[in-house]
């Protein structure tokens, strides 16, 4: 029985270590997720308070995803009709409306793609844990039925250790994995509405800078 602790020892480190990292990237993506709502809301509210393309120094929420996309689509509209009078609507015409989108969706694509970092390791967790506790299970179950041939004796007192043992360690894998399957799903649901809705904000800045600059 003796090497069965050890590998049931072995299997329940290597859980741990998958339940303490998965944790430690739940806590951050919770708080990642709630600050860009909280950030998102503030600039959505005074973007479209001001009715128009502002410089975005002068709009709050500077780490906002949507302030990434809406300062890439200004740098692309400023780089085309200039910035001499410090008011770009004086200074010249838009020469590419499709390029100014390019540039948007470019930084919307980047936001998400940095929204996502840390999602694979949930994924790995919630898909290999169970079969890393499975594996502690058949190995104590066949450790337990070979100390059960050696002691000659078919008592549940003989293999009940054993057995307990093993099945500990599939508890502890689907412990491990349910929590990573839940929010994995829950934080892949809110990239995707943040790409959705950062793609629906770069239109409605594209259809601004058009009305403005056209």
């Amino acid at each position: 029985m003796g090497q069965t602790g050890w590998v049931a020892r072995v299997v329940l480190v290597l859980l741990l270590v998958f339940s303490v990292v998965s944790w430690a990237m739940i806590f951050q993506k919770l708080g990642l997720f709630s600050r860009i709502r909280r950030e998102s809301s503030q600039f959505l509210r005074i973007f479209r308070a001001t009715r128009g393309v502002a410089n975005p120094q002068a709009l709050a929420s500077a780490g906002s995803p949507f302030a990434s996309v809406y300062a890439s689509g200004f740098r692309e509209l400023q780089s085309q009709i200039g910035t001499g009078t410090g008011n770009p609507a004086n200074d010249g015409r838009l020469k590419s409306l499709t390029a100014v989108s390019v540039s948007m969706q470019l930084a919307s694509a980047e936001e998400v793609r940095r929204a996502e970092k840390g999602m694979s390791w949930l994924a790995t967790t919630a898909s290999v844990s169970p079969f890393i506790g499975l594996f502690g299970t058949v190995w104590g179950i066949i450790d337990a039925f070979a100390g059960l041939g050696d002691a000659g004796s078919a008592t549940l007192r003989a293999v009940a250790p054993g057995i307990s043992e093993a099945l500990f360690t599939t508890a502890a894998g689907l412990f491990t994995a349910i929590p990573a399957v839940i929010f994995y799903n829950h934080f892949l649901q809110n990239i995707r509405d943040l790409g959705q809705r950062l793609d629906s904000f770069a239109m409605e800045v594209a259809a601004q800078i058009e009305k403005t600059f056209s």
